[in-house]
């Protein structure tokens, strides 16, 4: 018999977030489970209960009949004690849990003798387990959120312009933490026309931050920022001191501060003090999106915006949420990634099969047995280093070695046109010449064009080549040159095809190379 997933309405204040999406449905139903829904779980995703009925699911009125009626429930939030209480022994649950965080809550859980996957421990080193990485999807949305508040609690555009009135400016962003939330307020922050600059524990973000338009600002103290799992580490408090007085120096320069720097299992680190608060210009503004731990600024207020030295400082804690229908819809496909792992017969029924690494990594409780934190993933041992081959000596050419090598080629080809000049019928002269023109010419052309443009350049010469086809329509031609015999009828067939072979050539080309400039127009 198919097991059910229950949808149930999210109880926590002011979220509009939904774990599935009517499209989503349709698919569960294909891997053979029966889909349930609460009345208005999706309405705050402009999901309405319509949808979900013409997807195949089946929407009841209350949370408790949802509860009773289901073996698998996805959430978004993690569960509150009212909602244990409606939880039956060997029932699943699917959301966000933060075990670290929720000591209680997970105790509450396994006495109810259920079993809790949480979407906030998926072991993101595994390449397989990343289409299930709900936090990753969850961080996008957010840091593009984070520079949207920004504009609109900013007092200016963030790119600079020229007006009849003046010249403005462009904003300042400065981002602290280049992780995934990081990346995409950088990119969102730069698209708007910011000047964009970031800093991340992990030096090998930098690239990363170059490549979307921002600056990578360095931490003039050498220590390693990785830690485990994708996320920053702990820095010592040498690495800290130095980061504090970049931070300090940057405050006092930009208009905006984003930050997302959070540790798992560990408050938000404080990075942004009160003094560099007061050190700001009056009306910049700073993002915190760590408001929920905990925040990286001293003065940061949990779902507040309020406003301390001239600055206002934004604590959000449902940037997510403030674009309900996109982040439920990615939030939804993560969670079909999930259940097609633990339903491969596709016949209904999960199996939570705690000898696979990235289940097992997620699962927090089983059978109510609290099995977090799960054990250290065994990762394959990278290759052993090659060993170093000794560096053949070159011997150093002598000075009359190296003018006879440069001195080589010219010399040969000086000697081949003066062959040429001196035997070669003067019919052939003229063609040589015309080709050898060509042939300088066209390399200098190509040679000056931006590398970026010459899969384009290349598609027009081709085009341009189709100039064969005038040598096809001669033999084609009703009237030939006297003293020329006229073509049999094979060559006469042989042109006509490849007359038709250089139009698709010509045209072809031509259409290609229209196609590719218009990538590099705005």
């Amino acid at each position: 018999m198919p097991q059910t997933i229950g949808i149930p309405k999210e109880t926590y204040a002011g979220e509009k977030r939904v774990a599935t999406a009517p499209d989503t449905v349709e698919k569960l139903i294909k891997l053979g489970f029966s889909v349930t829904v609460e009345s208005g779980a999706g309405d705050g995703a402009s999901f309405f209960d319509d949808a979900f009925t013409n997807a195949g699911a089946k929407v009841v009125s209350s949370a408790a009949e949802l509860w009773s009626a289901s073996d698998i429930v996805f959430k978004v939030r993690e569960p509150e004690m009212r909602e244990v209480a409606l939880m039956k022994a060997g029932q699943t649950l699917i959301s966000f849990i933060w075990p670290a965080q929720n000591p209680d809550l997970m105790k509450a859980l396994a006495e109810r003798k259920v079993t809790v996957l949480a979407m906030d421990c998926v072991p993101r080193l595994l390449s397989r387990a990343q289409k299930m990485d709900a936090l990753t999807s969850m961080a996008g949305i957010g840091g593009y959120r984070a520079v949207i508040e920004a504009a609109n609690a900013f007092g200016r555009y963030f790119n600079g312009q020229i007006t009849a009135a003046g010249k403005i400016p462009p904003a300042k962003v400065f981002i602290a933490g280049a992780g995934v939330a990081g990346l995409a307020a950088i990119g969102t922050a730069a698209g708007l026309g910011a000047i964009v600059r970031a800093n991340d524990t992990r030096a090998e973000v930098a690239d990363q931050v170059k490549s979307l338009g921002g600056e990578f600002v360095k931490v003039e103290y050498e220590e390693e920022g990785s830690g485990g799992g994708g996320y920053a580490k702990v820095m010592s408090e040498g690495f800290q001191k130095a980061q504090r007085e970049m931070y300090a120096k940057q405050a006092k320069d930009v208009d905006i501060i984003i930050t997302t720097a959070l540790i798992p299992g560990k408050p938000a680190p404080k990075l942004i003090t009160a003094e560099m608060v007061a050190s700001m210009k009056p009306g910049s503004v700073i993002v915190d999106m760590a408001a929920e731990r905990g925040g990286n600024c001293e003065l940061t207020e949990a779902d507040k915006a309020v406003v301390k030295h001239g600055v206002t400082i934004i604590g959000y804690t449902d940037l997510a949420s403030r674009l309900a229908k996109q982040s439920s819809t990615l939030y939804a496909t993560n969670l079909f990634r999930l259940t097609e792992e633990l339903c491969k017969a596709k016949d209904g029924q999960i199996v939570v099969n705690m000898e696979d690494d990235a289940i097992r990594g997620f699962t927090v409780i089983k059978d109510g047995e609290i099995t977090w934190p799960a054990p250290p993933l065994k990762l394959p041992a990278p290759p052993a280093p090659k060993a170093a081959i000794a560096p053949v000596p070159v011997k150093e050419k002598s000075v009359v070695a190296k003018v006879f090598g440069a001195l080589t080629l010219p010399i040969v080809a000086v000697a081949l046109f003066v062959l040429i000049g001196l035997y070669a019928p003067p019919a052939f002269i003229g063609h040589f010449t015309v080709f050898v023109l060509a042939v300088f010419v066209g390399y200098m052309v190509v040679w000056n064009v931006t590398p970026a443009l010459h899969t384009p350049l290349m598609s027009v010469t081709n085009a341009i080549s189709s100039i064969i086809t005038i040598g096809a329509l001669i033999q084609i031609a009703p009237q030939v040159a006297p003293g020329i015999a006229r073509p049999d009828e094979l060559i006469r067939w042989i042109a006509i095809v490849g007359i038709a072979l250089t139009s698709i050539n010509m045209f072809g080309g031509f259409a290609v190379t229209r196609r590719m400039l218009m990538m590099f127009r705005k």
